[in-house]
């Protein structure tokens, strides 16, 4: 244990006695008063953006280490509990920066909502915990780490995914494919993520000669925006009901042009995102792409390939008895975005879904919040669908 923290409940402790393990804030809100709640406090209280998820990830080996279980944090700063791999529970250390107060407050009556929110979560009076991460992805994180001290299933707390998804990239590199993975980020505790756009990015080059402003040939600036044109184009659907998901979507993100440091060229580099829906091969949206330049170069970075798991799977029927058995009402998402879930699927064949607590319209906004009992019944869910797998 990391020196100056004190023993913690054990994860199957859910007594009301306050803790003074807490890493910030000195002492735990009446409402964290089970192991989960005040693990969550815990970590939300820790700033853990990407590539600083060192003391977040400590607080979780702390964690393990209080209930019996071996737990390290690796060359990459992934956090590691190997154990039973029917089930492989990993979800992401770290947040997108921010700082939003960690607080506990009531969920307000209905038809009223929190300042400065436009965004309602939890039942009247239900104690709700507001904080960067809270959504994405600590909470799923946290419901994973005690779901896994609860059945003795593997665990793995991984890093960066909000900028390259390094953490997962190394897991998968350093580890065979277990039986089972459950990718932990916001679906809702009633929800199962199934399928996720993949995700092509890459950075148009281009430079042509200097020249007056008021001469007609068009400089690299031009050729960059003529040709993002052209893909723009390329991909937009016959038909304007298409679904999001089932679309390619396209997003300059940044360009930045001007006269080279000699005055002698114009030089511009734009960068651009792809999602790709998982109908569509990854090698055919390269090709239209590459198709519309007529000047300068793409360089492209390696795909987050699309995925799409199929919900008559044995792990997917696994968590629609568990929801039903909580009392939630089943729904099976399809996420525009991506997650780690595109790389665990495109390099391990095993059923995977992904799965956590929380409305992932709060991800990365400024009124983040996630409300107690979504947390539980979380766990609860969790831990039934690993019992059944063991």
């Amino acid at each position: 244990m990391a020196a100056g923290k004190g023993r913690e409940h054990a994860a199957d402790d859910d007594s009301s006695s306050g803790g003074t393990d807490v890493v910030a804030g000195g002492g735990y809100p009446a409402a964290c008063d089970t192991a989960a709640r005040k693990l969550l406090y815990d970590m939300v209280s820790i700033p853990s953006p990407s590539r600083e998820e060192e003391r977040a990830a400590e607080r979780l080996v702390d964690f393990f280490e209080a209930n019996g279980r071996e737990a390290w944090i690796d060359e990459v700063g992934n956090v590691r509990a190997p154990a039973n791999d029917a089930v492989l529970l990993t979800s992401h250390v770290d947040t997108v920066p921010g700082d939003i107060p960690v607080e506990v407050r009531p969920a307000p009556p209905e038809g009223e909502l929190p300042e400065p929110s436009d965004v309602r979560v939890g039942e009247p009076g239900d104690p709700v915990l507001w904080g960067r991460g809270a959504v994405d992805a600590t909470g799923p994180l946290v419901a994973m780490a005690v779901a896994a001290v609860k059945t003795g299933v593997s665990f793995a707390g991984v890093v960066r995914e909000e900028v390259d998804s390094g953490g997962a990239r190394a897991l998968i590199d350093d580890r065979d494919a277990p039986e089972a993975v459950v990718n932990g980020e916001p679906s809702g505790w009633q929800g199962i993520t199934l399928g996720y756009r993949g995700l092509l990015e890459g950075t148009y080059v281009n430079t042509s000669e200097s020249g007056h402003s008021s001469r007609p040939e068009p400089n690299a600036i031009q050729h960059a925006i003529d040709w993002w044109h052209g893909v723009e184009e390329a991909f937009t659907p016959d038909d304007a009901e298409t679904a999001v998901f089932d679309q390619v979507t396209t997003k300059p993100i940044s360009i930045d042009g001007g006269l080279s440091d000699d005055g002698l060229a114009v030089e511009t580099t734009m960068d651009v995102q792809l999602r790709i829906p998982p109908s569509r091969p990854v090698d055919e949206i390269h090709e239209l792409a590459e198709a519309e330049l007529s000047t300068g170069s793409v360089h492209w970075g390696d795909p987050m390939p699309p995925v799409m798991e199929s919900p008559r799977t044995g792990l997917a029927r696994a968590f629609r008895v568990a929801i039903r058995g909580a009392g939630g009402d089943v729904r099976l998402l399809r996420k525009t975005g991506t997650s780690d879930m595109n790389l665990f699927a495109a390099a391990w064949d095993c059923p995977m879904v992904t799965y956590g607590p929380g409305n992932s319209d709060l991800d990365h906004a400024p009124d983040e919040r996630l409300p107690l009992p979504d947390l539980d019944r979380a766990v609860n869910v969790l831990t039934e669908v690993c019992r059944e797998r063991l």
